[in-house]
């Protein structure tokens, strides 16, 4: 798949294309829904089928610090979007010139000169150009006047409700990642950077990897979670290893800061695994407790005691092939 930063790097002699256009964070069901219609529509016509979407989230540019939690990195859209069959992704840097542009100059802009749509697909819900004046319906006018169809896919609904970004980010801020999970057909993804903590985990004989997670990640609720530690994601050097996840505050040592701890199972020695530096992602799979403030005297006993049940739970879960 070929992966094009803003319209600049998309080739002068592009052909014509089924064009799905969208934000598509997370690539949840209705997103791929969206996106698997432009990929066999293209493939009908023989010609490529090409993904639009954006970055940074345009309610950030459109609403400064209104960003959205995030349930995908750019690098995991970009594979999951490959996952569908799309011949090309193209990332629309969001800019307040962009918002600007009315429906007609966007469509212009963009779908006809660069990419010479002969057909799109969006959600029924996308909105488009200067105040979102633009629906599927104006895009339809808009085609007919320019040579392309508009697919515009219904909404697609599950047990909770509709299927959407939003919808996904309150399942993931509550906790439930195995209900996130079900929405978007993969795991809750959350990245980062391992970097040096308190090395108090090794202390108690349960090392941890410390995530800085990336800019607006949705982290799931504070909690211990069965996860799986994904190391150099998107490589083919891509290793995973089944982990137990600790997210909040350390509140048995009084701690402020929130963190994003990851504790691989069954390595033995401290050099089995060296990470720090290293991006890795955590594939949620469930949530095994919430936080728990251990006190007393025999807090560390507990806290210990603690810890190895719920790495015979994450072990136990992810061996059924949670």
């Amino acid at each position: 798949m070929q992966r094009w930063q803003g319209l600049d790097d998309v080739p002068a002699d592009q052909p014509r294309s089924v064009v799905a256009i969208g934000v598509f964070d997370g690539v949840h069901y209705g997103h791929r829904a969206v996106v698997r219609k432009a990929v066999a529509h293209a493939h009908r016509l023989g010609v490529p089928s090409v993904v639009v979407t954006f970055d940074p989230h345009p309610d950030e540019v459109v609403r400064p610090g209104t960003h959205p939690a995030l349930l995908s990195t750019i690098d995991h859209r970009c594979a999951l979007l490959a996952e569908l069959g799309a011949d090309a992704v193209c990332i629309l840097p969001f800019t307040r010139e962009l918002a600007a542009l009315s429906p007609e100059a966007f469509v212009d802009q963009v779908l006809v000169s660069r990419f010479h749509a002969v057909a799109v697909a969006v959600g029924e819900n996308f909105r488009f150009g200067h105040r979102a004046a633009g629906d599927p319906e104006t895009l339809t006018e808009l085609g007919a006047a320019r040579g392309f169809i508009v697919d515009a896919e219904p909404l697609i609904a599950g047990e909770g409700g509709v299927w959407s970004s939003t919808y996904v980010r309150g399942l993931v801020r509550a906790g439930d990642v195995a209900a996130a999970a079900y929405s978007l057909g993969r795991a809750h993804r959350v990245e980062g950077t391992v970097v040096h903590g308190d090395h108090r985990g090794r202390e108690l004989g349960y090392p941890t990897a410390n995530l800085a997670t990336t800019p607006h990640a949705a982290v799931p609720a504070d909690g211990v979670y069965a996860a799986r530690l994904v190391v150099a994601p998107y490589t083919e050097h891509a290793v995973t290893h089944p982990a137990v996840v600790s997210i909040g505050t350390n509140p048995t040592f009084d701690g402020a800061e929130r963190r994003v701890e990851a504790h691989v199972l069954d390595l033995h020695g401290s050099s089995d695994l060296d990470l720090y530096g290293t991006h890795v992602a955590l594939d949620f799979v469930d949530r095994l407790r919430g936080q728990i403030r251990f006190a007393g005297p025999d807090a560390l006993t507990d806290l210990v005691a603690q810890m190895a049940r719920d790495v015979d739970a994450a072990r136990a879960l992810l061996a059924a092939g949670a």
